[in-house]
This record gives C-alpha cells, sequence and structure tokens, in this order.
C-alpha cells in the first residue's frame, strides 16, 4: 500500500460512491496529502444517526508520512469532521481565509483551537507540502472562497476540483478561473478528479444572480410574515435575501445558531458589507408582520433546526400562522425528502403558504450540470477522469460523459487505491474504510457494538428485568420488567413475563443459579423467549441482578 519510488495513487476514503464525507487522499513517493474531511448525516438509511464521518483508521497510522489536510472550501461535507478527526491525523491544515474563520469557530468548540497548526492560504495561492506542490484555482460555488486544487508530482499534474460550477455572476466573489484551467490543460493535466454531483443533469445550473433577481420581485408581492430557509453557508444568497428585505423595507432577523456562526464568519472576511446586522430572535418580535423577513435554518427539515420547531410550534421566539409566508431557497438532499415533507406539512397545517424551486426560480445548485462539464473537459483537457463527489448513479453518468470528451475514465468507490503512475493507471490494491457517528462529544463505529444495539433499540426495543436472589439462587420477591416502546408501564403483559421468569429462574440447575454469570445469561435467555413468543420480536434485553 505503501509504494515509494515514482508512485502516484488516488485513494478515497469518504465522498466517492456517496454524497457527502469527503476525504480524499494522494499518495507519491512514500508521503500522503489529505483533501477535506468532512461529515454526512444518517437519513432515512440510518435513522439512528445524525452526524457521521470517515474512519480516518487506515491514514492515523500513516501520519507520520501525512503532510498535511488541504480544505478545499469550508462546507461541512469538506470541512465539518476536522474537529473530531484531527487528534488522530495531527498534521497541518491549509485552508482559505473564509474556511479557516469557519473552522476556527468549530475547533473552538471541540477545544483544539490552540493544537491545531492552521495555515491561511490565499484564493488562488501556491504552497509546497513536498513532494507536492499545489495551487489553489478560484471556482464559483454556493459558498465564498471555494477553490480548485492543482497537485503537481514529479509523475504528473492531478486536478482536483472540488466542488464547482460556471457561474457567469456569482454575486460574490470572481467567477471560476478559466484562464487558469486552460493554461493548466497547456501544461499538460495526468488526471481530473471531478465533482459529479449533477452528472445526470442536462443544461446548465444557472446564475445566483438570476435567483437575486427574482427573490427581491417575489418578496415585494407578499405580505405577513416572511421566512427564508436556505443553506447557512450560502453566503451570497442570505445577501439576495436581505437585499430582497431591504427593497421591500423589511427588517431581517437571523433564527437559528448556524447561519448565526457563518454570519459572523463571513462578516469577518470582509463579505456582506452594506447589509446591517441582522434582529435577533428577541428583537423579531417588536416589528410588525408586514416589516418582518426572517432567514432561518432548517431547509433540510432537520428535526432540530429552528424551522422544524417553529413549524411544530415548539419554538420558544418565533411563530408562524395564517398569512405568513415560507420560501424554501434550497434544493432536497436525497435521502431528507421524508424530514422536509414532514416541516411542510406541519407549516400548511398551520396555515403557511409555502414556495419552493418547483413553482419558482429561487434556488440554483452550486455543482455544474452536463454542459458545465463538457467545457471544463475541453479547458483542461486531462488523460484520465477520476468521478468523485457523487453515488454510483451518478459516477456513472460523469464516465460517459467524460469518455464522449474523448478522456479516459476510470470509475472507483471508498477504498480502492487508484494507481496513477508508474504504467497503466489501475486499481492496484484496497484500503479499509469505516463510518464513525458523532454520538454526543464521542465517536463510535458505525458498524460497532454500540449503534448496533442503538439499532436493535430503534427497530425491535429494549426490555430490562430487575430481580434479587438468595444465596441459593432462589428468587425473592418479584422480578420487574421495564420495557418502553414495546409495553405501556401499566400492562398486565408486563406481571405475566415477571412470573415467567420467575418460574424459568426455579427450573435452572442449583449450581448454575450460585453462580451470577451463569445465571445473568440464563436469565436474558428466558427474557428473550417469553417476548419473542409475545412479540414476534427480538429486543435488546437486559438483567439487573441483585444477590441478597
Amino acid at each position: 500500500m505503501d509504494a515509494v519510488t515514482g508512485d502516484l495513487a488516488f485513494l478515497p476514503l469518504g465522498g466517492t460512491g456517496e454524497i457527502g464525507m469527503n476525504l480524499n487522499l494522494y499518495r507519491c513517493g512514500g508521503k500522503w496529502l489529505a483533501v477535506d474531511c468532512g461529515i454526512g448525516f444518517g437519513g432515512a438509511e440510518h435513522p439512528e444517526v445524525d452526524v457521521m464521518m470517515p474512519d480516518p483508521a487506515f491514514l492515523a497510522e500513516r501520519r507520520d508520512r501525512l503532510v498535511g489536510l488541504v480544505i478545499t472550501h469550508a462546507h461541512e461535507d469538506h470541512i465539518g469532521a476536522v474537529a473530531w478527526l484531527w487528534p488522530q491525523l495531527r498534521c497541518p491544515v491549509y485552508a482559505t481565509p473564509f474556511a479557516a474563520a469557519v473552522l476556527r469557530r468549530k475547533l473552538t468548540e471541540t477545544g483544539l483551537l490552540n493544537q491545531v497548526p492552521l495555515h491561511v492560504v490565499p484564493p488562488g495561492g501556491a504552497f509546497d507540502l513536498l513532494p507536492f506542490r499545489l495551487q489553489f484555482i478560484r471556482v464559483a460555488h454556493s459558498i465564498p472562497e471555494a477553490q480548485a486544487l492543482v497537485i503537481r508530482t514529479q509523475a504528473g499534474i492531478v486536478l482536483h476540483t472540488g466542488d464547482f460550477k460556471l457561474d457567469p455572476d456569482p454575486l460574490i466573489g470572481p467567477r471560476t478561473d478559466e484562464a487558469a484551467l486552460a493554461a493548466l490543460g497547456d501544461e499538460g493535466v495526468l488526471a481530473m478528479v471531478c465533482d459529479s454531483t449533477n452528472a445526470m443533469v442536462e443544461g446548465h445550473s444557472g446564475s445566483e444572480a438570476e435567483v437575486r433577481r427574482n427573490m427581491s420581485a417575489l418578496v415585494r408581492s407578499l405580505r405577513g410574515r416572511i421566512a427564508v430557509t436556505c443553506f447557512a453557508s450560502n453566503v451570497a444568497r442570505v445577501e439576495s435575501v436581505a437585499l430582497a428585505a431591504r427593497d421591500a423595507k423589511r427588517n431581517v432577523a437571523i433564527v437559528g445558531r448556524s447561519l448565526r456562526n457563518l454570519e459572523a464568519a463571513a462578516r469577518d472576511c470582509g463579505y456582506l458589507k452594506g447589509i446591517p446586522p441582522f434582529l435577533s430572535e428577541d428583537e423579531a418580535n417588536d416589528v410588525d408582520d408586514d416589516n418582518l423577513l426572517i432567514l432561518v435554518t432548517g431547509s433540510q427539515g432537520e428535526p432540530r433546526s429552528a424551522l422544524a420547531r417553529i413549524a411544530a410550534d415548539q419554538h420558544p421566539r418565533i411563530e408562524l400562522g395564517e398569512g405568513d409566508t415560507v420560501v424554501f431557497s434550497s434544493r432536497v438532499i436525497p435521502g431528507n425528502e421524508r424530514a422536509i415533507g414532514t416541516v411542510q406539512d406541519n407549516l400548511v397545517r398551520r396555515g403557511v403558504q409555502l414556495m419552493t424551486d418547483a413553482d419558482h426560480m429561487i434556488h440554483v445548485s452550486g455543482h455544474p450540470a452536463r454542459d458545465e462539464l463538457r467545457k471544463l473537459y475541453k479547458l483542461v483537457r486531462p488523460r484520465l477522469s477520476v468521478p468523485v463527489h457523487g453515488e454510483w448513479r451518478h459516477l456513472s453518468a460523469h464516465a460517459a460523459l467524460a469518455q464522449e470528451a474523448g478522456v479516459t475514465p476510470i470509475l472507483i468507490e471508498d477504498g480502492d487505491i487508484l494507481s496513477l503512475s508508474p504504467g497503466r493507471a489501475e486499481v492496484t490494491d484496497s484500503a479499509p474504510v469505516g463510518r464513525l457517528v458523532l454520538d454526543g462529544a464521542r465517536l463510535v463505529p458505525l458498524q460497532g457494538a454500540v449503534m448496533g444495539a442503538r439499532r436493535r433499540m430503534l427497530f425491535n426495543g429494549v426490555a430490562i428485568a430487575s430481580f434479587a436472589v438468595d444465596e441459593a439462587g432462589r428468587v425473592r420477591g418479584t422480578p420487574r420488567l421495564s420495557a418502553p416502546g414495546l409495553f405501556d408501564s401499566d400492562d398486565p403483559e408486563c406481571g405475566r413475563i415477571a412470573t415467567e421468569l420467575t418460574t424459568a429462574i426455579a427450573d435452572l440447575p442449583a449450581p448454575l443459579r450460585r453462580e451470577d454469570a451463569a445465571l445473568t445469561e440464563a436469565a436474558k435467555a428466558a427474557l428473550r423467549r417469553s417476548l419473542g413468543r409475545r412479540l414476534q420480536k427480538r429486543p435488546l434485553v437486559d438483567v439487573h441482578l441483585l444477590r441478597v
């Protein structure tokens, strides 16, 4: 796995074959370079999980040869895991000013701000992490200062596009530097590791400028309270909403922690100039409904988000109802359909009018559609195409497009070690991959015992029996059974199960009843059998044994 001479290899530990959790590795001359380190969300596939991230164990074992971690932009699926995984990597981190501002806040929350060597690189800047010579290229995206990364090695040049689009008027920040991409193509690119998110979407992704024009007209046409929800990191969209509110003579309040944090990072880096400070949640209630616009988190239906709580009438300060409007200025991330539908249903039940990108031009994607990908291939002209940042159907569509452009595509997924040089490009090995779940303030394996028990409890419930026995193992008193999610607390069935447990223990051989460990396991098996007969389920069971 660790070739030393003249080698160049690419290894995704996350983000290839899936959307989110990006963690990409490059190997050259025995050294490793990491690009991005992001989170993902559980969704319908993993309802027991809120936040998860790639398991970096493979890289952590090689951290003495890890020259650094480079962040392409500040979206959560590219930066959100740094504060949690850095203690395993302990390497320098490189980011643009805006991404660094976002990361500092995350590191402060985890107590790592003064430990992580964070190096700020200007947009378009160059730096060396030998044997890798690196250069940022400015690209447009739905967040400030997104960068493609040029990786120059003795074996050839790789362009790691990160997330990008070819927006003619991105509003905040410059357009994608097509001249730099063309110059790189003239220099000769061995491989392009490229965003596949919208590889199935024909045409162009659209421009933020068009959203701004439509948002302004829409806000002017509405009465009552207006709430707009969008991705917190889309500073251009936040600015567009603020300008639309100003045109309609409305004050803007921000509701939601992530929006507050991103606003602070944006203002620290010189963005949102000319936009007055936003009102707090408390101040919002002092403004007439027709003069208020609320920017609120929760565009993906996150259960604990501000919008979800408002929709359920559980927010302590903000209310929406008859005559008010909620504008969803965002796309539906696959897997979030049900959660978003629940929030929207709750809003409509309260008499709120909904507006989405299905009926109004109020959102454009930050990722390239097929026409933009075609143009990128004409500019860069790589020998090889490595589609990433997408599920398998996105990667396959991207590979077909690359082939049409005369470029050789190579399809891989997380854990594949793709040798780019020397010799023929091919998958030559594999690395172990896994997922870690953020459970409170700790990380646990997705496939480990803790989350396995969580899944069983979620789908099959949990039952806990408590009983006392004397020295000979005879049950004293009546066992108590607690089975939340299986029986009500006053269900007589619990008493019958407790009686069966007493009988099952009494039938055990006397020597077994004298050993605590053996008696505990036997009681668990008896409880499991009793519950299985009644419920046709296999709940997680436990027993508390007290010997008196």
